[in-house]
């Protein structure tokens, strides 16, 4: 490596560098004057739909509107367990404190959010995220571009390529059942920045041909309808919409012990894994063993409440 790639290599490490920890402190130094730029006119309602940056920009000072925001995740773990991740929830506890109101999509994401804020004084609720049916079904109709082995048992998630949804711990498991002699593939459909990093432990692993990174897709739901089973089986979650229309579906599904249990809840086509590996490779080997016996499960899906959700949603306006 010769000194003028050595200097531009340092160059751009040191400038993202600076770009990360430039732009949180912008977000908190000037969020009023972010706010004022880019929220004009007047409302009467600001809903921050998305935990960060955005949270802390609409916490901006102005008594005449209501403000609102909405929880999607485990907020223990949502910014990870480093020195930031502890920064973040001192400088948010006085951030969510000037809000109105907080809505979580599950109950289990308000739990761990008054766990490590429990001196947030303002009112909370769960509401659960809206799905159209009908569109689902409609949906999962159409062509997919990959056509499955009806002879094989093929494993279908779908999910952002980051680190919180385990894609990497997946593909281990994955491999640890092929090597044992357990013949299958997962199909993952969905796109994000650890896309090279998984292509790579594919590659190291051998799996190319059993291991499949779909990309994102504009129309998933006829993939999860004819897989065999729908897994998720991430680090954590908050009430993951997409394992709702896997239950329109009627499809089997996998998860691991995570706020995702809220969503199976009464559904007996349904099983839930402890979150680590060796408990995920044990239960996918059950699940590959037992499939006929699995499959058979009588479904108990009651219809999505879409009209409750709306009530919900016209009281907190």
């Amino acid at each position: 490596m010769n000194l003028q790639t050595l200097y531009s290599k340092s160059y751009n490490q040191l400038n993202k560098f600076q770009r990360k920890i430039s732009m949180p402190l912008k977000v908190l130094l000037f969020k009023n004057n972010i706010a004022k730029k880019q929220l004009k006119g007047k409302y009467n309602v600001e809903i921050a739909f998305l935990e960060g940056p955005i949270t802390r920009i609409f916490s901006y000072k102005n008594k005449n509107v209501k403000k609102i925001a909405w929880i999607h995740n485990d907020i223990s773990k949502v910014f990870g367990a480093g020195f930031k991740s502890k920064i973040k929830r001192i400088l948010d506890r006085k951030i969510y404190s000037k809000y109105n109101e907080l809505i979580f999509v599950s109950k289990d994401n308000m739990k761990k959010f008054n766990e490590i804020y429990s001196n947030v004084n303002v009112e909370k609720k769960v509401i659960y995220n809206y799905i159209d049916n009908e569109k689902v079904l409609i949906k999962a109709e159409g062509e997919q571009d990959i056509k499955f082995d009806e002879n094989v048992t093929n494993f279908v998630t779908v999910t952002r390529l980051v680190e919180q949804k385990a894609i990497d711990r997946l593909i281990k498991v994955h491999k640890r059942l092929i090597d044992s002699g357990y013949y299958h593939k997962i199909y993952v459909i969905g796109d994000g920045p650890e896309r090279e990093k998984l292509e790579n432990l594919i590659k190291i692993n051998n799996v190319n041909e059993t291991f499949l990174l779909l990309g994102k897709k504009e129309n998933p739901y006829p993939y999860i309808k004819n897989a065999t089973y729908f897994c998720l089986l991430s680090n954590f979650e908050g009430y993951p919409m997409v394992l709702e229309e896997a239950k329109i579906l009627k499809k089997f599904i996998i998860i691991t012990n995570t706020a995702s249990r809220e969503v199976v809840q009464k559904y007996d086509k349904s099983v839930i894994i402890e979150n680590n590996e060796n408990a995920i490779y044990e239960g996918l080997k059950e699940v590959l063993e037992h499939k006929a016996e699995l499959l058979k499960k009588l479904d108990d899906n009651k219809s999505y409440d879409n009209q409750e959700i709306i009530e919900k949603i016209r009281e907190l306006l």
